[in-house]
């Protein structure tokens, strides 16, 4: 029986080598944004004061959650403590609030 003969594979060719752009004209602007640094912030400082009043720890699966889905209000009544998977698992658009 005959095989047919497999032409050769031809080498692909290299991508340049280019240096990232790490500035706020690329991927990374809509996180860069003020705003979007401001509710950050406000979210960490909302998981330290619930650290340190020892509703949850570092590393323990929790996620403290705004109520009212604004994370620039860390009033005690706001903050609550829940799983990640909880807290994650609702879409957040126009239609879809918090229930």
């Amino acid at each position: 029986m005959l095989t047919p003969k497999k032409k050769p594979l031809k080498a692909k060719p290299k991508a340049k080598a280019t240096k990232r752009n790490y500035t706020l004209s690329g991927e990374g602007k809509y996180d860069k944004s003020p705003k979007r640094m401001a509710d950050n912030r406000a979210r960490k400082k909302a998981r330290y004061a619930m650290e340190k009043g020892g509703s949850v720890t570092k590393g323990d699966g929790k996620d403290v959650d705004h109520k009212d889905g604004n994370p620039r209000n860390n009033a005690k009544s706001n903050l609550r403590v829940q799983s990640a998977s909880t807290n994650r698992s609702y879409p957040r658009n126009k239609k879809a609030g918090k229930k």
